[in-house]
C-alpha cells in the first residue's frame, strides 16, 4: 500500500528535525505506543497495542533511520511482529522543506505491508487504517511541534466564578518547542 500527504508545521525546519529524532516527542506521536527505547543512531524499539478491524495484537518492532540528508530528508524504515495476528513493515520516506512564515513544509511518502490475520482482513480495512494511523502519528507530531491550538477568547459574560469545578481543570498541555525553550 502506498500513501503521501503533506503538512505545514509552525516551527522553523531546524526545530522540526530535531523533534523527528527525538525519542519522547516519537513516543507521544505513535498511536498505542506503549514503550518505546533505543536512538537514531542504532534505531528504536517499541510496543504498540493497536485494533486493525477485529484484531487486536500488541506489536513488537523495531524503527530505524536510515538515507538521512541532515535537516532535509530521512527514511523511517519499521517492522511489527503481532503474534498470531501478523505483521507489518514498512517505510516513510519525510522530507522538510522551508514553508510559509518561516514555517516547515513536511512531506511524506509510505509505503507498508502486511501479512498473516491482518491481510486476511481485506484491503479496505487494512489501508484505512494505514491511513488513519499516519494522519494521526503527523497530526499528534505537528501538535508536539506547535502545541494545542489557541482557544478563543472567553467572553466575559459567560465566565464561570472561581470557585467552580471549571477551575480545577488541568493546565493545558505545552507543545515540544515550549517545554524545551520556555
Amino acid at each position: 500500500m502506498h500513501m503521501s500527504d503533506e503538512r505545514q508545521i509552525a516551527a522553523p525546519p531546524e526545530t522540526v528535525w530535531t523533534a523527528l529524532f527525538d525519542p519522547e516527542v516519537l513516543r507521544a506521536c505513535v498511536p498505542g505506543c506503549q514503550e518505546l527505547s533505543g536512538s537514531a543512531a542504532e534505531g528504536y524499539e517499541a510496543v504498540v497495542v493497536q485494533k486493525v478491524g477485529p484484531v487486536k495484537a500488541t506489536f513488537k518492532g523495531v524503527v530505524t533511520m536510515k538515507d538521512v540528508v541532515e535537516g532535509e530528508s530521512c527514511t523511517l524504515s519499521g517492522e511489527g511482529k503481532g503474534g498470531a495476528a501478523g505483521f507489518a513493515k514498512g517505510d516513510a520516506h519525510v522530507r522538510l522543506s522551508p514553508g510559509e512564515d518561516g514555517g516547515t513544509l513536511l512531506s511524506y511518502e509510505v509505503d507498508a505491508k502486511v501479512g498473516g490475520k491482518l491481510a486476511q482482513l481485506g484491503s479496505r480495512i487494512v489501508d484505512g487504517f494505514a491511513r488513519r494511523m499516519a494522519a494521526e502519528f503527523f497530526t499528534r507530531f505537528q501538535a508536539e511541534i506547535e502545541g494545542p491550538p489557541a482557544t478563543e477568547e472567553a467572553d466575559p459574560d459567560t465566565t464561570l466564578p472561581a470557585d467552580s469545578e471549571a477551575s480545577e481543570a488541568p493546565a493545558k498541555k505545552k507543545g515540544w518547542v515550549k517545554r524545551v525553550l520556555g
